[in-house]
């Protein structure tokens, strides 16, 4: 099982970079490119709400359910952090 992140996809429908989302939802840019690029374990439903408010989308929009997706490892590893 995974989550599979498609902020990419939301950012170019919007036609919005990662930049300007950057400044309109106060997070690092170094942050929204590790949940970008998935290398996140997690993220907080206040960060969530903020990119969902600045993006005018769903968190279904961001967030996809992979069944057999054998992209997460069973133990959590350093580099993935929550948001």
């Amino acid at each position: 099982m995974a989550i599979r992140i498609n902020l990419d996809v939301v950012l170019a429908r919007r036609k919005v970079s990662l930049t300007e989302l950057s400044q309109r939802v106060g997070v690092s840019l170094t942050n929204l490119s590790l949940l970008k690029t998935g290398k996140v374990r997690g993220i907080r439903f206040s960060t969530l709400e903020s990119i969902c408010r600045a993006l005018e989308c769903q968190p279904g929009d961001l967030l996809e359910y992979v069944e057999g997706d054998a992209e997460w490892p069973s133990q959590p590893s350093k580099q993935r952090r929550a948001l």
